[in-house]
């Protein structure tokens, strides 16, 4: 046991040493994964609800792409885009025809996705731009989002926290109140090359865009033939139990953006655009040495084979979820909203003290969520979980809050009649 814990503690140590400060991680020491679970270096078990920040939607261990990893690290694993592979045009297909669009562009992740969209969005306005009209380069995004951390993704970011320390960024870029119609309405003119919406805005403490705000900004689009783009990195590919979340709202978007869960765990992203918008890029204009490879490629074939068969469960379970989590709602005052669509849910509580408290003695417990924007407990749980799950989750949810009630009483807090300890 003590060299086991030694183990940590020497990766930690290494990594202190080694690595740019950029992440404060957990202390815990995976080894190893199956199904909805990992096992730390102590052999202790985890539920995991976070699955990679959304990454590992068929969860861990999916034998079905173990299977596919296996065959095609054994025949290729890049040959670079100057040359052709068999399976960038079977992925575009299965993926243009999920998405009603018509072509793809594979990359490494989500932020060079959405950098690639901001550069379409760019190109296709230049050349069609009409002699004697106003150019079209602003961007309109939206205050709270979050689109990657590189600086296009960072200049269309309306976080401040994020942005600040490497300003100046991009220019060009306006934000407009979430979900504000009238923001939308008094900064949309000619000059507007794009609009840019999270349909569920992830980082920023899952909050879905309205169907209002969504529907005005295809209106406006449209119309002056500027481009709607959707960044659906976190909550696309069956998150919300379509293949899309843009599919809730009776929309198509003439570029997304998708990369968490695309490979199972393997690096990559990709844009979908119309033939139309297509026609504003040609060999030279962007690139990438790694995106879409045949292994990454490969093995996004094979999730979206699986993920067929899932949307209706992760309807079904995600609906059960979240009616669990009003329940406790109801209990709780500390829970000020709860939130999402499928299986990409939060509970905003009202402090970061208390949300921090509840991330902390879940993972005790052996439960893994995380705590995003501050107060939010976010849930992205793989598609194969069961009711079994959310029913532990949900219970140790409960001990958690009310432990935290109790800690807060303590400390001299007033506490709420509906505060109570079990």
């Amino acid at each position: 046991m003590n060299s086991q814990t030694m183990s940590l503690a020497s990766v930690i140590r290494a990594e202190e040493k080694l690595l740019l400060p950029t992440y404060d991680r957990q202390r815990v020491l995976f080894t190893r994964g199956r199904g909805v679970y990992l096992w730390d270096s102590k052999g202790k078990r985890y539920l995991d609800f976070l699955s990679g920040i959304g990454v590992n939607a068929l969860g861990h261990g999916h034998p079905a792409i173990q299977k596919v990893l296996k065959q095609q690290a054994g025949k290729l694993i890049h040959t670079s885009n100057l040359f052709y592979h068999q399976y960038q045009a079977e992925l575009a297909k299965r993926l243009t025809k999920i998405s009603g669009l018509d072509r793809a562009f594979f990359c490494n992740s989500g932020t060079e996705a959405w950098e690639g969209a901001l550069k379409l969005a760019r190109a296709y306005a230049r050349a069609n731009n009409n002699n004697g009209h106003k150019a079209k380069w602003r961007l309109l995004a939206l205050d709270n989002s979050f689109h990657g951390r590189t600086f296009g993704a960072l200049a269309t970011t309306g976080q401040e926290k994020y942005r600040h320390p490497f300003t100046p960024l991009v220019p060009g870029v306006s934000f407009v109140t979430f979900n504000d119609l009238d923001d939308l309405k008094r900064q949309f003119d000619g000059s507007v090359c794009a609009v840019c919406v999270e349909t569920i805005q992830g980082e920023s403490g899952i909050r879905p865009v309205s169907r209002e705000f969504l529907q005005l900004a295809r209106e406006l689009t449209q119309k002056s033939g500027a481009l709607l783009i959707l960044d659906e990195i976190q909550c696309g590919l069956g998150r919300t139990g379509k293949f899309f979340a843009y599919q809730h709202y009776g929309i198509t978007p003439d570029i997304v953006t998708v990369a968490k869960p695309l490979a199972a765990g393997v690096p990559l992203g990709a844009l979908l655009t119309t033939n139309r918008v297509a026609t504003g890029m040609h060999p030279g204009l962007h690139g990438t040495t790694f995106g879409g490879g045949p292994l990454a490629c490969a093995v996004a074939i094979e999730f979206l084979r699986q993920l067929d068969g899932l949307l209706s469960h992760v309807s079904k379970i995600g609906s059960l979820f979240i009616a669990q989590l009003k329940k406790l709602q109801s209990r709780h005052t500390s829970i000020k909203d709860v939130r999402g669509m499928g299986l990409m849910l939060a509970v905003e509580l009202d402090s970061s003290e208390t949300a921090k408290s509840v991330v902390s003695q879940l993972l005790e417990q052996g439960i893994l969520i995380n705590r995003t924007h501050d107060t939010v407990l976010r849930f992205l749980p793989p598609y194969i979980i069961e009711k079994k799950h959310v029913d532990e989750v949900v219970h140790t949810l409960d001990g958690a809050l009310d432990k935290s009630t109790n800690i807060r009483a303590l400390k001299g807090k007033p506490r709420k009649k509906s505060e109570r300890s079990h």
